[in-house]
């Protein structure tokens, strides 16, 4: 009788997980058409786009870039001077120094040739103190803001405050962002007054040739780990953000490249403190409070700016870092539930929010559990054998797929690796990505939920190899 019962419970918990993967495979379909549709249209109206007269136009916004620093004396020199080279007519750049323990103030006063100035700002949205404000002499629109540390939320509420211009593109200390990534971004502010915020695509530099902040030829990584992960970013960039325009809109928009209205920032009280998803929940905050006040509210993708980063190339160090993004998304959608199914945020709560509950929240929930129920339910004859080899091959391949699908997306439009041989490296991880690696990515994923419940806000040493190595040949 024991015996019949589990099987039973097997057998429906089995059909449980099949149903939840047409779900989640079906959701994963139409964000690939919807980003094909999206793709096509964005590629139709920009292409004759005379990025180049924007240079010189007078109506241009003007976009103060946000560099928070901590203890990076070794690379802070080189990482303004490629922000200083980004190409737009009226950019600002305002690095943060976060508290720094090391030389990095003393760098950037000694190679920029900084003075003080009279420290006078709205103090508008909540950071430490800042101890002092320095300019460049010999680049005027540079701006460095001396504080005592606080985090990177607190550093970019500190740049929010000083920063004098209409849009603020939040930018990360490794990133590279590529020459005319801003002149592409700020397009659907100068289109659309109700966009608050818009993100780019960030793609995986690991193995590439760079110089001088640059990445100067895009190569897809050898090893494991990173090439497994620049096929989860093309995927996660080109059909999962993408796709969202068309379905209500984004929830989310990388810290690594951002930019937003500043007046629209500082309405909803910038970064909050309390969080390690302080990304996401900026975005969430803008959307929902806009549609409170019925204000602008939209939030777009833009595929075609880009910038690099560094990604983990070791187990721990990626452990860590999706620990930390599962507990990031799982805060962010606890502090936002009232919007779940509610019909007076439209889109944003029957559509987009259900969909990072029911399949990013509890994703690696019920694929932990298929994996465990599945197989036993195999063992005890509780699930037809040619029905779950069916299931694991149809899932499997679909994941693969969708994978190939983004590679022909990517090289129908873009086509940022050149070489046969990246093609072809690209194919493989697209295979090899759903077989052990998506499995630890559960793991990790079910880690951070398990830990956000614990109370844990900590982000873990993040260690990196750093840019600049020559590419293989």
């Amino acid at each position: 009788m024991i015996y019949d019962a589990i099987t039973m419970v097997l057998a429906g918990f089995a059909w449980s997980v099949f149903a939840y993967f047409i779900v989640v495979n079906g959701c994963q379909t139409a964000l690939l058409v919807s980003a094909t549709t999206a793709m096509r249209r964005h590629r139709q109206r920009v292409w004759q786009e005379d990025r180049v007269g924007l240079l010189g136009s007078a109506v241009t916004p003007t976009i103060s870039a946000l560099a928070p620093a901590y203890n990076e004396e070794a690379n802070v020199a080189e990482s303004v001077h490629a922000l200083m080279m980004l190409q737009y007519p009226a950019l600002e750049v305002v690095l943060i120094n976060d508290g720094s323990g090391d030389s990095t103030l003393e760098v950037l006063i000694r190679t920029f040739d900084l003075y003080p100035i009279h420290p006078i700002f709205r103090n508008q949205v909540q950071s430490q103190r800042v101890r002092g404000l320095y300019r460049s002499k010999i680049h005027p629109q540079l701006l460095v803001v001396d504080k005592e540390n606080g985090g990177k939320a607190d550093a970019l509420n500190a740049g929010l405050n000083c920063a004098t211009g209409e849009l603020v593109c939040a930018i990360d200390a490794d990133t590279l962002i590529e020459p005319d990534a801003l002149l592409r971004i700020v397009r659907p502010f100068l289109t659309d007054e109700n966009v608050v915020a818009a993100g780019g695509t960030i793609r995986v530099a690991n193995g590439s040739r760079v110089a001088h902040g640059r990445v100067l030829d895009a190569r897809v990584p050898r090893g494991l780990l990173a090439g497994c992960q620049t096929v989860e970013y093309l995927r996660s960039f080109l059909f999962g953000r993408l796709g969202w325009n068309n379905l209500g809109g984004n929830l989310i928009i990388s810290g690594a490249f951002g930019l937003f209205r500043r007046e629209s920032v500082m309405q909803v009280g910038g970064y909050v403190h309390d969080t390690v998803g302080e990304d996401m929940e900026l975005i969430a905050d803008l959307r929902r409070q806009g549609q409170d006040r019925g204000t602008a509210s939209r939030v777009d993708f833009v595929p075609d700016p880009v910038a690099w980063t560094e990604v983990p190339e070791s187990w721990r160090v990626l452990g860590r870092q999706r620990d930390r993004w599962h507990r990031g998304l799982t805060d962010v959608l606890r502090r936002h539930r009232g919007v779940l199914f509610n019909p007076r945020y439209r889109a944003l709560g029957l559509v987009v929010y259900p969909y990072y509950v029911v399949v990013e929240l509890l994703g690696p929930v019920v694929e932990a559990l298929g994996l465990i129920a599945v197989p036993l339910g195999l063992a005890l004859g509780a699930v037809d054998v040619t029905f779950g080899a069916l299931f694991l091959a149809v899932a499997y391949g679909w994941g693969v797929l969708l994978n190939v699908a983004v590679i022909a997306l990517e090289e129908l439009t873009y086509r940022r690796y050149q070489r046969w041989r990246d093609l072809l490296l690209l194919l493989l991880w697209s295979v090899v990505e759903g077989v052990g690696y998506r499995q630890l990515t559960v793991v990790w994923r079910l880690l951070g939920l398990w830990r956000y419940t614990r109370g844990r806000k900590d982000w873990g040493v993040m260690s990196r190899k750093g840019l600049g190595t020559p590419a293989r040949a």
